[in-house]
């Protein structure tokens, strides 16, 4: 997911997605401690990236709100 989409969404969209997208990172690393395969090894990297872009966004609305 791209930043300008991000920016656009609202606190509880962001919320939601950080949510969905930790449920995710949860179910990948599961799996691979079980010591199966994921599917796509690089979703992993991904999934923490968008979560890490999503925090970014929620941090700097949040000072836009304090000025």
């Amino acid at each position: 997911m791209k930043a300008k989409e991000l920016k656009l969404m609202n606190e509880r969209d962001l919320e939601n997605k950080i949510t969905e997208l930790k449920k995710e990172l949860m179910k990948a690393n599961s799996q691979i401690a079980t010591g199966t395969i994921p599917k796509n090894a690089g979703k992993i990297k991904e999934t923490r990236r968008t979560i890490a872009k999503i925090l970014t966004v929620k941090r700097q609305k949040e000072e836009i709100k304090k000025e």
